[in-house]
């Protein structure tokens, strides 16, 4: 069985978040795993109200802001994918993982 490790990343910093993704991809293939992506999916714009006082009324202008979205998969290698995950990211970057068991082609289910 295969297992496919996905990771997706989120930041506001779009450099930060590119540089890291881009470091981990030339990490992966130097130590030959099977890897797709990096992804980038769309960038999606928050604002966030704020009040003059703890009860709604008065209000200033929205702060807003962007996050920056990308991801990628690697493909068996297990090991280099843990050692990915447990890996230290910047504080500015959310790392989501999630891990997906891959049933050969024609295999049957008991």
């Amino acid at each position: 069985m295969t297992f496919v490790t996905k990771l997706s990343f989120s930041s506001g910093d779009r450099d930060v978040l590119a540089e890291t993704v881009e470091e981990l991809k030339s990490t992966l293939e130097r130590k030959g795993a099977e890897c797709k992506g990096p992804h980038a999916d769309p960038s999606e714009r928050i604002r966030v109200p704020l009040y003059k006082h703890l009860r709604e009324g008065e209000a200033f202008d929205p702060w807003s802001y962007t996050v920056y979205k990308r991801s990628m998969e690697i493909h068996g290698s297990d090991e280099i994918a843990r050692s990915i995950v447990d890996r230290e990211f910047p504080d500015s970057i959310h790392v989501e993982v999630e891990v997906d068991r891959k049933k050969p082609l024609g295999h049957r289910r008991d």
